[in-house]
């Protein structure tokens, strides 16, 4: 396929290793000197505009750090203008579910697909191909998303329409918020009842109290260690999750206790309060 990718940064650069490396043809917007020798050397093209990442593309594929450069980039920046007609969008960056609805209308008539696809893993995944997609969209459009998808994809879950992708993710990633706000009520409750921390974290692991969180914070060493690491994303993740059930007039139940509970141990104040 000829796919253009737009974020070639810690998660983007892989992604764009692979689509490489699979054989499609691959433009890149680099904004750099350093950059496009880099991506050049990845197998793909270097662009210095939108543009040319849109010309002749079959598929796009953006994945910045934001809901809001998304909007910049597709709306503001007029990538979506510049794609041609019947191409894919596909959002790799984790946001508010809406934001795909406005690229969608922003593409009407143009028989242009936006997916939203966030991802959950890190860039080790992507490198090995194994990173998982969650994809929200129509059932024609990821069939024709796949080939490039699968180029670092595995597994490619197809979660419904369009949005859904998101809603999936913000739910992973609330109750992820949640498991770590429970493993600091487990540690004050260890120190209650005279049971150090690095006990907890030797033990907890081998029982049926395992998850991918507590394995993250054993590794780490202290819950504490771990929310100051993963308190970035998380605190972003968790701010858009709030939004959207707000909007869309519910709650977090028993989750949000759990939020507040972890925003104690952020020091990022920005993240804290976004859990708070």
């Amino acid at each position: 396929m000829r796919v253009g990718v737009v974020g070639a940064g810690r998660m983007g650069r892989p992604m764009v290793q692979r689509l490489a490396g699979a054989g499609h043809e691959v433009r890149v917007l680099a904004r750099s000197d350093a950059a496009a020798a880099a991506l050049t050397e990845d197998g793909a093209v270097a662009v210095r505009d939108l543009g040319a990442v849109a010309a002749g593309a079959e598929a796009v594929v953006i994945c910045v750090h934001t809901d809001e450069q998304v909007r910049q980039v597709a709306l503001d920046d007029g990538l979506i203008d510049a794609l041609p007609d019947g191409a894919l969008l596909i959002v790799h960056t984790t946001g508010h579910p809406g934001t795909a609805d406005a690229l969608a209308e922003r593409a009407a008539g143009r028989g242009i697909e936006v997916l939203d696809a966030p991802v959950s893993g890190g860039p080790h995944d992507i490198a090995a191909g194994r990173i998982t997609l969650l994809v929200g969209g129509s059932d024609e459009a990821v069939a024709r998303a796949r080939p490039a998808l699968a180029a670092y994809g595995d597994p490619i879950l197809h979660v419904g329409g369009r949005g859904n992708g998101q809603r999936v993710k913000l739910i992973n990633n609330a109750v992820f918020a949640a498991n770590i706000g429970l493993l600091a009520a487990a540690v004050d409750l260890g120190a209650q009842l005279g049971v150090s921390e690095a006990a907890l974290l030797e033990a907890l692991p081998q029982g049926s109290s395992n998850s991918f969180a507590l394995s993250g914070v054993a590794r780490a060493g202290s819950v504490a260690g771990f929310a100051a690491a993963a308190g970035e994303f998380i605190g972003k993740d968790v701010a858009v999750v709030r939004q959207v059930v707000a909007d869309l007039g519910g709650d977090l139940g028993a989750l949000a206790a759990a939020h507040q509970t972890l925003a104690g141990l952020l020091t990022v104040p920005e993240h804290a309060r976004a859990l708070a």
